[in-house]
């Protein structure tokens, strides 16, 4: 069978070598790598957190991209683009900022360990803004592939609001699911705020429950295809599957074994 060339974006809450807090870091570092190396054409997008040394890892901002307000609430919120380069590869990361949500000097917790209270709507800064930026970009994906549950919302907004912009009519989503050993909740507001007034009460049920688990199931239910990163995270969406491509990660995949999950994705 011939493998298609794909152009798949990447959208991580973190990634190695900027920031590593989670094994998200290290599978959104070695994924994109390994499908550009078989000549695919990748973008890859994270938050800009304040924890990342931009003048160690040369961040600059791309003017062209900048410029784009998110709005939640009653809140225009201006979208900040920056990019650097990961060392020692071809490959370029798109940074998502803005000043209020993310040039705090810490991730999600405050430095008594506390949720941050607004994490809901950093959350829905950085989904909505994800879409934003590929829209500016003009880059049409094949493969959306969702990791960490800062993502969480792009599935639902790919499905609802945005189903109809040419950018986006063809690309699947593939959302990766991992385990929370946390009991965070993003709050009661939430479902209503990402909501931004345009997606109706029916698609957006399963994000009621804003604890970070049924935020999971929220992203799987708007996928077209699922990868569990460990049997615990198996074990939070597993009644939520029918009908889903599924695969299982291990630290024994290899490139191929993704490429052909792709592959199976868009036949």
């Amino acid at each position: 069978m011939e493998v298609r060339k794909k152009r798949v974006l990447f959208v991580s809450s973190e990634m190695s070598p900027f920031l590593e807090t989670s094994p998200v870091a290290a599978i959104a570092r070695m994924l994109p790598q390994a499908l550009q190396e078989q000549e695919n054409e990748i973008r890859i997008l994270v938050p800009r957190f304040g924890v990342i040394n931009e003048r160690r890892n040369r961040l600059h901002e791309v003017v062209r991209l900048s410029g784009i307000n998110i709005s939640i609430d009653d809140n225009d919120n201006p979208l900040i683009i920056k990019v650097a380069s990961v060392p020692n590869t071809k490959m370029q990361v798109y940074f998502l900022d803005n000043e209020d949500f993310f040039h705090r000097k810490a991730v999600y917790n405050d430095k008594d360990g506390k949720f941050f209270e607004d994490n809901d709507e950093r959350t829905i800064f950085f989904c909505k803004g994800v879409m934003e930026t590929v829209k500016k970009l003009g880059w049409a994906p094949d493969i959306i592939h969702c990791q960490g549950w800062m993502t969480s919302l792009i599935p639902l907004y790919l499905k609802t609001m945005y189903k109809d912009e040419p950018v986006f009519k063809d690309a699947k989503i593939v959302y990766s699911v991992y385990h929370e050993e946390c009991d965070d909740n993003l709050g009661d507001d939430f479902s209503r705020k990402a909501s931004l007034n345009s997606i109706d009460d029916a698609c957006l049920e399963c994000y009621k429950d804003s604890n970070i688990n049924k935020i999971h199931i929220g992203a799987v239910k708007h996928s077209d295809a699922i990868v569990t990163a460990c049997d615990e995270a198996h074990k939070v969406v597993e009644n939520h599957l029918d009908g889903k491509l599924v695969m299982r990660h291990n630290d024994e995949n290899t490139e191929e074994e993704y490429v052909s999950f792709y592959e199976k994705l868009m036949s």
